[in-house]
Parts: structure tokens; sequence; C-alpha cells
């Protein structure tokens, strides 16, 4: 087991802000939650499936919810009602911790994002669990059942949610994840967009071998690899595309990026004009959330569950859906998938047809 410093955790969450493919949540939050934490004189621990007994139980803690600013509007239908005391992702633990009758030994970041990993990890020390090293999609997912637990059949109930005003609920069945996504979407439609959530609480054992391990490993890697090169001046996007075993293949300006909330998910264009060695190309991406699918001159190159991952050069910042307004400079680096989203199983979970595009995958490394 291995106790994490300040530095350690920013590698990470810049890390899976760049694996994040525009989506899990605000880095900038993800930060401050670490701060508040470390304040308090929390302790970040991250553990290896060795670490734990094969009984131990584990959760995944998230958010749930579109990544689009809230409007005036929404603001004001809300207003009325006060937000909880405690933090709500705390309080969702609490409460399944309080339906299993038993504590959870650790949580496991249900993907890598600046914000959802910060969350986990956030919980995990302001709870006393360890974060293990491990998650179950290696990037950031849209959808509930775009996990590799559904490809490897975890049950997703008991489902602990909770809201921002302390309104929180258990869902003990569902028909399936699919059903659950529904489901927990719904409640955080109604909760301004984003609801905590706590689900597939198991053990260790049952787990082990349904996730990806080594994920937060993979994120410091990155995110450091980025961190050094942006710190030296040298090629960031270079540097994380190479530290992740991928590759850059785009860099260009913002012509337009037009989106909207579409049934409590983000949904968007970006077209990007070419620049610099891509001069006269342009290359139009879209998002449910995260980066889906990825076309190059009006032909399709590359898309999920490969990793599209953007960089605004203004900012020397990973880029975050929906924001990149027209004129912003941006470069874009591809990452391979996880071996298991290009199983058949994974490939019906997480794939252009599952989004409605008339595409079988192709990797963009084959």
């Amino acid at each position: 087991m291995r106790t994490l410093n300040r530095e350690d955790l920013v590698n990470i969450l810049y890390g899976a802000a760049i694996l994040g493919t525009g989506g899990g949540g605000s880095l900038t939050e993800g930060i401050e939650l670490i701060d508040e934490a470390l304040a308090a004189g929390k302790t970040f621990r991250l553990a290896s499936f060795d670490d734990l007994a094969p009984e131990d139980l584990i959760g995944t803690p998230y958010g749930c919810g579109a990544l689009s600013p809230l409007t005036e509007a929404e603001r004001k239908k809300y207003a009325r009602l006060p937000e909880a005391q405690e933090n709500f992702y705390i309080l969702c633990m609490k409460q399944m911790e309080a339906y299993m009758g038993k504590e959870l030994k650790a949580v496991i970041s249900t993907e890598l994002g600046g914000g959802n990993t910060a969350k986990a990890m956030y919980v995990a020390a302001t709870t006393g669990k360890c974060i293990m090293d491990a998650d179950p999609a290696g990037r950031s997912v849209p959808a509930l059942q775009h996990s590799t637990y559904c490809i490897h059949n975890v049950p997703m109930c008991p489902i602990s949610v909770m809201n921002k005003f302390g309104e929180g609920t258990v869902v003990t069945s569902v028909f399936d994840d699919e059903r659950a996504e529904d489901l927990v979407r719904a409640l955080a439609m109604v909760s301004q967009n984003h609801i905590a959530v706590v689900d597939h609480v198991n053990t260790a054992e049952v787990l082990k071998d349904a996730v990806i391990r080594g994920a937060i490993t993979q994120s410091l890697k990155v995110g450091k690899a980025y961190r050094l090169a942006r710190e030296s001046g040298a090629d960031y996007a270079q540097a994380a595309a190479e530290a992740g075993g991928g590759k850059l293949v785009f860099r260009g300006i913002v012509e337009s990026n037009d989106w909207g909330t579409v049934g409590g998910y983000t949904v968007g264009t970006r077209i990007l004009r070419g620049t610099g060695a891509w001069d006269g190309h342009t290359l139009k991406i879209w998002y449910q959330n995260e980066n889906i699918i990825a076309w190059q001159d009006g032909q399709p190159w590359i898309m999920a569950p490969d990793l599209i991952c953007l960089f605004d050069e203004d900012e020397a910042q990973p880029q975050l859906n929906p924001y990149g307004d027209a004129g912003t400079h941006q470069s874009v680096i591809c990452l391979p998938a996880p071996e298991d989203w290009t199983t058949p199983r994974g490939l019906e979970l997480f794939s252009p047809r599952f989004f409605g595009f008339d595409m079988d995958y192709k990797s963009f490394f084959n």
C-alpha cells in the first residue's frame, strides 16, 4: 500500500483528466476536493488487491449527470432547496454502509476523470478507506452500463444515490445495467443534473478480475509526463501521448462547438480547422459527455472505445467538454482502448453502433 502526497495526487488527476476524453468532471473542482481533504489532515492510500482480504468489501462512488453549465432558470428552480450540510458524496457512502450493515474497506473510481477520480479519492480519504489502483473503464464513459463490471456480469445493485440537497435512496433491484442508467439518470435530471452514486459493492475476490488493474498508476504516469513537459516548455501533448502508448494526431483551431443537454447528457459536435502539419484538413468530433467519434475530412477516423483526448493549447490544459469555443487552439491525441473494451461484449456495450452510428469499430492502431 502506498501513501500518496499532493504531487502524486495532482499528477493522477491531470492524467485522469487527459484520459477522461473530455468528460469525467471538472479537474479544478477535483483538485479543490483533494486540497480540502489534505487540509483536514486526511491520508490518501493507494492499494492493490494483494493488500486486501478476499472478503473485504469495495464500493464505487462517483457523480452522474451532464457536464453543461446550469442556466439561470435552472438555478431559480432549485433556489428553495437548502443544500445538505455534509458533503453529499459522503452521505451517499454512509447511506450505502447503513444499508449493507457493514463498513466498506476500499473504493474504486468508476472512471478516469479529473472530477470523478477525485471524488472517489476524496470519499476514500475522508472516510478512512483506501483507493484501489484500478477502475472499470480505463477512461471516462457516458453511461452506467459502460463498465467492465457489466462486461464481467458484476451486479450493480444495491445502488445508493444522494443529491446535493440531502435527498437519497437505495435502489435494491434493477432489470439490468441499462435500466439502472435510466433510473439514476432520471434522478440526476431532477437534481440539477448531478447526483452522487455508490454502486457495485462486492468483495475483493469478486472484483479483482472485473476491473482494469493499474488504472490509477497509469493516470499518474500520463499526468506526470504532461506536467513535466509543460513546465519545461516541451510538447506536453506529445509527451502525454507517448506516456499513454498513443499518438499525437491533430492540431487546429476550433471553428465551431455546438452542444446542448439531451436526456441528461451533454451532446455536441466540435469542428477543428487544421494548422501546421494539418493545414488544409478538418476534424469533426462528436461527443456525448465524452469524445466518441472523430472524422477527418469527412471520413470516420477515430472511434470509441479508442480514446480521443484534447488539450486547450491557449491554456495548456486538458480540454473538458463542452468548453472550448470558436478560436481556441487545440491539440488532439489518440490512446488505445483497454483490452476489455475490444472484446465482443465490450464492443456491444461501447462502440459506434451503441450510439446509433452505422459503423463498426476499427482500431486507430491497427
